[in-house]
């Protein structure tokens, strides 16, 4: 295939960043977007140009690091991870557009990289149990009902790319910080922390400059894990109990 492409590039977080075209032809079908990236890459860098800098790791939709806007749409057309969309999504002499996650709370590092510490940040004000020393405890030792199970596990499956939050018009987090809050707060190994850890989180989420939640339910269609929507709400139920009980 043959394609052009317009990319999103930026020397720094201060600079002023453009859109920048680019022809890319030989382009295979069985490629995955971030091979198509790479063969773009090592044609700039032969011409000695500066290649287009993107976040990129594991390649196996697992991290979340492969976070991009493609064509209007987080991770691009499919409900999955950028790299493991593959070219075959598109047409031989298609226009892509390439951008970044669009968020104050995400600045841009370099062209396509962001800085998404904002989410550790979250995580470490609350996403976390208490785990006291010894020898390991047995198996079954503290029984979790399966639909607890389950909620959790279907909520642990968040891997924190950020879709939710390039995907929302408020640039919201609440769905990344719902799917971390309800992850532990349903078992019981999260219960000592369970009202300090919403309270903490959600503080730490509005610090960061994220925008408030209107329900749009954007973020859960773009979300490559499928967290569901009603996530927020059980979050928002878990934030009110907290603060009742606060307010004792």
């Amino acid at each position: 295939m043959k394609l052009t492409l317009r990319v999103w590039r930026q020397k720094n977080t201060d600079a002023q960043g453009a859109m920048s075209t680019y022809e890319v032809d030989g382009i295979s079908q069985d490629m995955s977007f971030l091979e198509m990236l790479d063969t773009l890459n090592e044609e700039l860098i032969l011409a000695g140009d500066d290649p287009v800098a993107f976040d990129h790791d594991c390649r196996e939709g697992i991290c979340g690091a492969c976070s991009l806007v493609i064509n209007g749409d987080a991770h691009g057309p499919e409900r999955t991870t950028t790299c493991q969309l593959h070219m075959r999504s598109f047409d031989d002499g298609d226009t892509i557009d390439i951008e970044p996650w669009r968020a104050s709370a995400f600045p841009v590092v370099k062209d396509l990289v962001v800085d998404r510490s904002a989410f550790d940040r979250i995580i470490q004000a609350g996403g976390y149990i208490s785990a006291p020393t010894g020898t390991a405890p047995d198996a079954h030792a503290t029984p979790v009902p399966k639909p607890d199970a389950d909620f959790a596990f279907e909520h642990a499956e968040c891997i924190g790319c950020g879709a939710c939050v390039a995907a929302c018009p408020n640039g919201s987090a609440m769905l990344f910080t719902s799917a971390k809050v309800n992850h532990l707060n349903v078992l019981p190994q999260g219960a000592p922390e369970r009202e300090t850890r919403v309270l903490d989180m959600v503080e730490q989420m509005d610090g960061e400059g994220f925008g408030g939640c209107t329900l749009t339910g954007e973020c859960a269609t773009a979300c490559p894990k499928g967290i569901p929507l009603p996530s927020i709400s059980a979050m928002n139920k878990e934030w009110l109990r907290a603060t009742r009980k606060a307010r004792r």
